[in-house]
């Protein structure tokens, strides 16, 4: 009996951990199946100490619990506990096959993870804490992209108030991630406003925020300024939208202000990081890249056993479905969508600074497959490369992955040729 099935033989007790915005549900089992006890706990300073005395009494106990991450699974883990998280999914079945009738409560929810993890946790991998650096950084990044999305969707309710009343500032600017498109609808804020200011303020305005590098485009601006009231929205809907398109370009503004102060944190925690420079190295990944990678793959070396666990978690890896003679495979939903959204950045991204990423894309796309897929096969490979050096704590090192190539005469050297044409 090895180590870790001695460990887990000698655990006493089980517990299911049912968590919710305000309160927990708490039941332990024990070797046998017996339920001795069963409690619930207000989260509070006062709620967590009673739920500390209550699982003090049961040496060694193990918790299940429906996530991996969170405020909940940090106070787990400072207390000590062996925290095992379970697959939202797998919670759902695990109460199914306890309760077929279909009833779902917190305490029977509490009550079929400490069965589950009674019953089958010797084969899970206990949560590790992560150091402080690296969660805060995930955290970080995980709040950078909740505010992007908050951004691109009042980017797109700015150009939607604009299309009704001023269809003559979408057509001036393309980039409304740019403060400068946001800083025109807060100078001129209807086409009336736009038309009086003049030619003088319009060149001033451009030269302010330097929009004037292309002559075409600068002349193509000034032109479409002398012709905003043409084609316009009515009074009525100018002044109910203009209102509108005001407000959201005061909040992006403020909010791209908040953006810039989480990059810069997120960039000198990154720098701090003793895995900067491996996940540094990897082409195309870039300043927000790295960092993400980092933050979603973590500190535990022991977390992803093989690459393939890797690539089944962010979600480039096929689901297979086997029985008898039927053979098929499908798009893989069940994963990390941040880790998976970052991946499909990084693999095209990487297509512009290293060849044989280019060459392996070319090949998919020669092959019938759509630029999605061709990037996710991408993805698939540069993931158990980095799984490798993850592993290893080296860096990526572009001559000894050509070198590897040329040694079992990989078919990427034959289309390297072309990749430069």
């Amino acid at each position: 009996m090895d180590g870790s099935a001695k460990e887990w033989c000698e655990r006493a007790a089980f517990a299911g951990f049912d968590w919710a915005y305000d309160h927990h549900d708490v039941v332990v089992e024990d070797q046998q199946g017996t339920v001795v006890d069963e409690f619930r706990f207000d989260e509070t300073a006062d709620g967590w100490k009673l739920l500390n005395e209550r699982l003090s009494r049961y040496p060694a106990v193990a918790v299940a619990i429906e996530t991996s991450s969170g405020v909940v699974v940090e106070r787990l883990l400072d207390v000590g506990y062996a925290v095992y998280p379970v697959n939202p999914k797998a919670a759902k079945r695990y109460r199914e096959r306890k309760v077929p009738s279909g009833t779902k409560t917190d305490r029977v929810d509490a009550w079929s993870l400490a069965d589950a993890l009674r019953m089958d946790g010797h084969s899970w991998r206990p949560l590790k804490p992560d150091h402080p650096l690296t969660l805060e950084l995930r955290l970080l990044c995980r709040d950078e992209i909740t505010l992007i999305e908050q951004r691109t969707a009042l980017i797109c309710q700015l150009r939607a108030a604009l299309h009704e009343y001023y269809p003559t500032a979408l057509q001036a600017f393309d980039d409304w991630t740019s403060p400068a498109s946001w800083a025109f609808i807060e100078r001129f804020p209807t086409p009336q406003v736009l038309a009086s200011a003049g030619r003088r303020k319009w060149e001033k305005f451009l030269h302010t925020f330097k929009l004037y590098h292309s002559e075409k485009l600068y002349a193509k601006r000034l032109e479409l300024f002398g012709a905003a009231t043409q084609f316009c929205g009515s009074s009525a809907i100018t002044n109910a939208k203009s209102l509108l398109a005001v407000t959201m370009s005061i909040q992006l503004r403020v909010l791209q202000k908040q953006l810039d102060q989480y990059r810069a944190m997120i960039t000198k925690l990154f720098a701090q990081h003793p895995d900067h420079d491996l996940f540094g190295s990897l082409p195309g990944v870039g300043e927000k890249l790295g960092p993400r990678l980092l933050a979603k793959l973590g500190d535990d070396r022991d977390r992803f056993e093989s690459a393939e666990s890797l690539q089944c978690y962010a979600g480039t890896a096929p689901v297979s479905y086997q029985s008898g003679q039927i053979h098929r495979t499908r798009f893989r939903r069940a994963c990390q969508k941040t880790l998976r959204f970052s991946v499909h950045l990084w693999a095209n991204l990487s297509r512009a600074t290293c060849p044989w990423a280019e060459a392996y894309y070319r090949k998919k796309r020669k092959e019938g497959k759509s630029h999605a897929c061709a990037l996710r096969c991408l993805g698939q490979r540069w993931l158990k490369i980095l799984w490798k050096m993850w592993q290893t704590r080296t860096r990526y090192d572009a001559e000894l992955h050509q070198r590897n190539q040329v040694g079992h005469g990989s078919w990427v050297i034959a289309l390297l040729p072309t990749v430069s044409e």
